[in-house]
């Protein structure tokens, strides 16, 4: 095909966040086709999230967000694997982001594994009690409401929300994403939102 325009690598690169020449390779791959060379780029940070799974994670940073009033804060810490990564602004830029999303979404854990299963079990009983309100054959409840703890999950669990600056990706495509591009195993280790007034603040960790 004919060479890859640079318009098309930055509207890659701006759609996925990730490098200018992990872009034009993955445009190449797949003959300029844009759709297909994100689900390459997902793909492949997927791969490498998968590869660097058993890595030591002994680096990282704190990153904290006080809203304009001061009556709401937020605490986060990611670890990665070096310093260097730790330093970088794709990994503090990404820090920052987080703290704007917990600020805004509320997050009550970091992964459906972390999630408290007291607080899920609580939104299923809802979910039934709903549908058989609504009608539905008692039979049914238990497996139309397993049904939707995936939309409970990406409520609540901060890895499944869909990401405060793209709204079509989660927060985990997000965090893929950045493995791929800086090399290393990263983990969103804890968060915390204080607010003024609300009871129960407290650390939330994987």
């Amino acid at each position: 095909m004919s060479k890859i325009s640079m318009e098309l690598i930055q509207q890659l690169r701006e759609m996925t966040g990730l490098g200018m020449m992990d872009c034009k390779k993955a445009l190449v791959e797949t003959d300029g086709d844009l759709e297909r060379a994100v689900t390459l780029l997902r793909k492949k940070g997927l791969a490498v999230a998968q590869k660097r799974a058993g890595k030591t994670t002994g680096a990282g940073l704190i990153e904290a967000y006080i809203h304009p009033g001061a009556t709401l804060g937020v605490l986060i810490e990611i670890n990665c694997e070096t310093d260097f990564v730790a330093s970088t602004t794709d990994l503090k830029t990404f820090a920052k982001d987080l703290c704007l999303q917990i600020a805004a979404m509320k997050p009550l854990a970091i992964t459906p594994e972390s999630l408290d299963q007291t607080y899920l079990e609580k939104e299923k009983d809802i979910i039934k009690a709903q549908l058989k309100a609504a009608g539905k054959p008692e039979a049914m409840l238990d497996k139309i409401a397993e049904g939707k703890v995936e939309k409970i999950y990406s409520e609540v669990c901060l890895i499944k929300q869909p990401y405060i600056k793209n709204d079509k990706r989660s927060v985990e495509d997000i965090l893929n994403d950045l493995i791929a591009k800086l090399g290393e195993k990263i983990i969103i280790k804890r968060f915390s939102r204080f607010q003024t007034g609300v009871q129960g603040d407290d650390f939330f960790t994987i």
